[in-house]
């Protein structure tokens, strides 16, 4: 017990504190920011890596050195990306004679640098081919043409790509023939083999790349999905049967909200396990063009639909990429080609007119969470 003594000594010592406090600055706690739920450990990469696969984005390559607010919403939500337009005939190969990689270039330098992995997308298709190619292709030198191409440009990023978009888009049943075949430029001047020349070439100038045969339209539960579906399974097992370099099949899973995903899908991407191919999902993303204006519905519809379709897709475990076609609403081609009626913007990624995430987001993310790890 303190004397009397000791106890007035302590309450001077206290008030000649307390008088010298104006004198002194006040220290006050450092407010600690909420913690950010969308980035690091909460990142759709993050969420993914942790169930053993990857989450990416299509980029628009010269946007990245002009908007860094673009370019950080990729660094942080990406492990894997591919280029939407830079890798393409068009925009790549403008001469017969001349190749422009500097997006190309620019693209693997910046996944290198932030250690993403880079698909390619693609070295053979039947659009966005250059002007010069209706004239200066022909049955003499077409099949030399598509490999020499692929030489130059798979070469070029060899033991650097973690894909290639091989042929994009060879089906098309409408085009009435036996085999499913779409009555492409490239059929037409090769012949059907061109698919499997295009494969073999591609493996000769990477042997490191996975290759891909990419495709859309075989998802939903439709009678025009269903008969597509087993064209390309038919295709698939053509290849694998003669020994055709194919290591995966990418479904690019371009949605509409309210459309049905169910068994269809996954007895193709069973079928494609079976043939011992990986599955990806290749350009993601989900139009609300059957929706009325309201932005509330459309997120709603939109984040069910990321949610359904990604939880039937990763219940198999060859599903090992998830990639959407952009990330940012602000930049979405669905605002082009077949946009809304009502010309209003799509509401279809997982970030939105200011990068801010939607619902979507979530959804995705929880998906991705209930993926059981194999």
């Amino acid at each position: 017990m303190k004397t009397r003594r000791e106890f007035l000594g302590a309450g001077l010592a206290v008030a000649g504190l307390a008088g010298c406090a104006k004198h002194l600055p006040l220290r006050t706690a450092t407010p600690v920011a909420p913690p950010d739920l969308t980035t690091g450990a909460g990142s759709l990469k993050a969420h993914a890596a942790a169930r053993g696969f990857l989450y990416g984005c299509a980029v628009d390559v010269g946007l990245l050195a002009k908007d860094e607010a673009y370019a950080r919403l990729i660094r942080e939500q990406a492990n894997i990306v591919v280029a939407e337009n830079a890798m393409k005939w068009g925009p790549l190969r403008p001469t017969i004679d001349t190749f422009h990689f500097e997006e190309a270039d620019a693209l693997v330098a910046f996944a290198e640098q932030n250690r993403m992995k880079v698909r390619g997308h693609n070295l053979c298709w039947h659009r966005q081919l250059p002007a010069w190619f209706a004239v200066e292709a022909t049955t003499a030198n077409a099949r030399e043409l598509l490999a020499a191409h692929i030489a130059q440009v798979a070469g070029r990023y060899a033991g650097r790509m973690h894909s290639w978009d091989v042929v994009n888009e060879a089906i098309l049943t409408t085009d009435g023939r036996a085999d499913g075949l779409r009555d492409s430029p490239w059929l037409k001047l090769v012949g059907p083999d061109y698919i499997e020349r295009a494969f073999q070439a591609a493996r000769t100038a990477d042997p490191q790349a996975l290759l891909v045969y990419n495709e859309y339209g075989i998802e939903a539960e439709d009678a025009a999905s269903e008969t597509k579906r087993a064209a390309v399974t038919v295709l698939l097992r053509r290849l694998k049967a003669r020994h055709v370099p194919l290591d995966a099949v990418g479904i690019q899973a371009h949605l509409t909200a309210g459309r049905k995903y169910g068994a269809g899908l996954m007895g193709f991407i069973a079928a494609a396990r079976g043939m011992g191919l990986q599955v990806m999902l290749t350009e993601m993303d989900v139009n609300d063009r059957e929706w009325p204006a309201d932005e509330a519905i459309r997120d709603g519809v939109v984040a069910d639909c990321y949610g359904g379709f990604l939880d039937l897709a990763l219940a198999d475990p060859a599903v090992r990429a998830v990639l959407t076609w952009g990330i940012t609403d602000r930049r979405t081609w669905l605002n082009g080609e077949g946009a809304r009626p009502d010309k209003l913007p799509e509401r279809c990624l997982p970030f939105d007119q200011k990068d801010a995430p939607t619902k979507a987001f979530f959804a995705m993310r929880k998906s991705f969470d209930q993926r059981r790890i194999s």
